[in-house]
């Protein structure tokens, strides 16, 4: 039995596209330089390091000091460059000429900038399929790493994941690492000693005779960026004494993954199921299945018998963020015809330009929502959609598509009926509703209709008023974002209401009774809906006019009261101080985040500095506007939070009025 145990370190830095600036140097300050300038200091260090694409170029940007010490450290023979996807997507749920691409664009850029090409890869939330190896391997990828959960629930047991083990698919084979769940939750929360301790208490329970290897590879924000993580880390000096603590042991050793797995022989064969680490699969189920499952384990834990049976607690798998969020499967299928389109396209046609939105749009984090992901920032959502419309509009110029079309995007069932010309795009939902679900603006680059429904989400049960302070930690450590319940702002239970639509544009309602319509007709600039009763009749058509869409309602029949629509739009300055309405075209009212109830109004602009543009809406006669901002509640490792999903606004006017034209016009600076 050996005496001695291999470290395999490793950090993965992220930052997702369209992260706000101020969030990356904060990032880089408090985490990514101190964290390389640490260990800078220590050369026998070894360990391993993924930059994703995206976060690598804004560090080369603005930082080119820090990017050379990490050069410094590579060539000096200290670290290990993984490899991954360029824009970190989950490589699981895009096509696998685009994992192939991917991956090739992003080893390409680390040979280039510091000349080493990646043996190994980071799987983004360590989303693991199957069908993603052939395109690992097929880009020189030797080996990768996913939790030893993923191992357990394979049926092996943690004392035998102290090395590597071989998987294949399609003539393809790949080897696996097992990062440790212990040390991913001891570093760097536990005392040094103890954590120095527990790496070395692993020779001992080891039940293998080849080289025994401690593996850990986690999000280096832990290391900085997190609550209390800083002064812990750094100013405490908890990373420093750490790496003293490895190098002074007799038996722990710090290791390349390259240099182990060159040496080192394969544990055997192994096929994992699909499957991310434990806390995914928590937040992937719906808030019912997900509360039902946390109980299950804390009834597991407390009867003792859980950590024996957490493999037959698995949880969901990563794609059913695209069951839980429609907005999230939009997204995506989006995306994915955009990527059929592309690759469609002859080489001649075929520009980087396009790739580079391409890929951008796949970056994962705005496809999902747990304690971490981004599908409930706007700002992330936008990138996506940016990146979307580009591309788009760049595919439109080489291939256009027809003007008027209906499809099922989203393969819900239901089909949409888009119309476009090279200026504007409404998609409209024929669920009976009418409504308009993606209203594009090509000069702007940007979706109108990007905006989020309310649902019950499995953390709601969390949010009591008594509940407003981080939990008391017993051990000299401290606490994980995972177990902390923190509140950025005051939430009350009307926060937490549901919403019983999607948040689109145009949802009408008569006497706030929902109308339903029937698609008549259509043309190449309009389409015509119809919504019929015993008593009355609502034709409603939808028509693009360059950069306007015209919505026109014409009412007959015996009727009496008021119609109502209701319009979400996504605007990007959201309840900052960027975005304003001005009535009468000079008359400031104030911003998206305050209520606004006026009557008489024919037209109202929302101008927003973020979308260096604006949105005027007129009306043919007066009517009552009724506007107020639109929040949701999440979490992050920051704590529980409202943030401003869309401006909701409400168009009132009596059915005297027979005919009634909105129009929304597209301004651009």
């Amino acid at each position: 039995m050996s005496q001695s145990i291999s470290l395999l370190f490793g950090v993965h830095a992220h930052q997702p596209v369209g992260n706000f600036s101020e969030v990356l140097v904060d990032a880089h300050v408090r985490c990514y330089r101190p964290f390389l300038q640490v260990l800078y200091r220590y050369p026998d260090f070894k360990f391993a390091l993924h930059f994703s694409g995206w976060l690598l170029d804004f560090l080369f940007e603005h930082y080119p000091a820090d990017m050379a010490l990490l050069r410094d450290m590579v060539m000096r023979g200290q670290v290990e460059l993984f490899g991954a996807g360029e824009t970190e997507p989950i490589l699981a749920v895009i096509p696998n000429r685009d994992r192939i691409g991917q991956i090739e664009t992003f080893s390409r850029k680390l040979e280039n900038r510091f000349g080493q090409r990646p043996q190994g890869a980071w799987l983004t939330e360590r989303v693991w399929e199957s069908t993603v190896v052939p395109a690992l391997v097929d880009c020189g990828i030797r080996y990768a790493i996913v939790d030893d959960y993923h191992f357990i629930c394979a049926g092996k047991t943690k004392a035998e994941l102290s090395g590597f083990f071989t998987t294949e698919e399609d003539g393809r084979v790949l080897d696996l690492f097992p990062i440790s769940e212990t040390l991913r939750y001891k570093l760097p929360f536990s005392p040094v000693h103890e954590a120095v301790a527990y790496i070395e208490s692993l020779v001992e329970n080891s039940t293998t005779n080849k080289g025994i290897a401690a593996v850990y590879f986690d999000d280096i924000e832990k290391f900085g960026i997190w609550p209390e993580t800083y002064q812990w880390v750094y100013e405490n000096g908890w990373l420093e004494q750490f790496i003293q603590g490895v190098l002074a042991s007799p038996k722990i050793f710090p290791r390349h993954y390259h240099d182990y797995h060159a040496l080192e022989k394969s544990h055997g064969i192994i096929y994992l199921p699909t499957t991310s680490y434990i806390e995914m699969n928590e937040w992937t189920l719906p808030a019912g299945p997900a509360n039902a499952y946390t109980d299950l384990v804390s009834q597991a834990k407390a009867a003792g018998w859980y950590e024996h049976n957490k493999s037959f607690l698995r949880g969901g798998i990563w794609k059913n963020f695209f069951t839980r969020y429609p907005e999230s499967n939009w997204m995506h299928k989006r995306m994915l015809s955009l990527s059929a389109r592309f690759a469609a396209l002859p080489v001649t046609q075929s520009t980087n330009a396009m790739r580079q939105k391409l890929y951008a749009a796949q970056a994962n984090d705005a496809y999902w929502h747990g304690l971490f992901g981004g599908l409930y920032l706007p700002h992330l959502r936008r990138a996506i959609y940016n990146n979307i419309v580009e591309l788009e509009a760049l595919l439109d110029a080489c291939a256009p598509r027809p003007a008027f079309f209906i499809e099922d995007t989203d393969l819900d069932g239901v089909e949409e009926a888009y119309l476009h010309n090279g200026m504007l795009q409404v998609v409209a939902k024929l669920d009976g509703s009418a409504s308009i679900c993606e209203f594009d603006a090509y000069l702007l680059k940007h979706n109108f209709g990007d905006t989020l429904r309310r649902q019950i989400e499995h953390y709601y049960c969390k949010i009591q008023p008594d509940a407003h302070e981080i939990p008391k930690h017993n051990s000299a450590g401290i606490v994980s974002a995972h177990d902390r319940i923190n509140f950025k702002d005051q939430i009350t239970l009307s926060d937490l209401e549901i919403d019983i639509h999607a948040q689109n544009l145009f949802y009408d309602s008569l006497n706030r009774v929902s109308l339903i319509y029937q698609l008549e007709s259509h043309d190449e600039c309009r389409i015509r809906f119809v919504s019929k009763t015993d008593q009355c009749q609502v034709v409603k058509e939808l028509e693009l006019s360059g950069n306007r869409i015209l919505v026109s309602y014409d009412l007959s029949g015996n009727l009496a009261g008021h119609m109502e629509t209701e319009i979400n739009l996504a605007m990007p300055s959201c309840d900052g101080s960027g975005g304003c309405y001005v009535k009468d075209e000079s008359t400031v009212l104030g911003g998206f985040g305050r209520v606004l109830d006026l009557a008489d109004v024919t037209n109202i602009a929302m101008e927003d500095v973020v979308l260096q543009g604006a949105l005027l809406i007129s009306t043919s006669v007066p009517i009552r506007l009724y506007a107020q901002p639109h929040f949701s509640v999440s979490q992050s490792e920051g704590g529980y939070e409202k943030i401003m999903q869309a401006v909701k606004l409400k168009l009132i006017w009596p059915v005297t009025e027979r005919e009634l034209i909105i129009t929304l016009e597209v301004k651009g600076e």
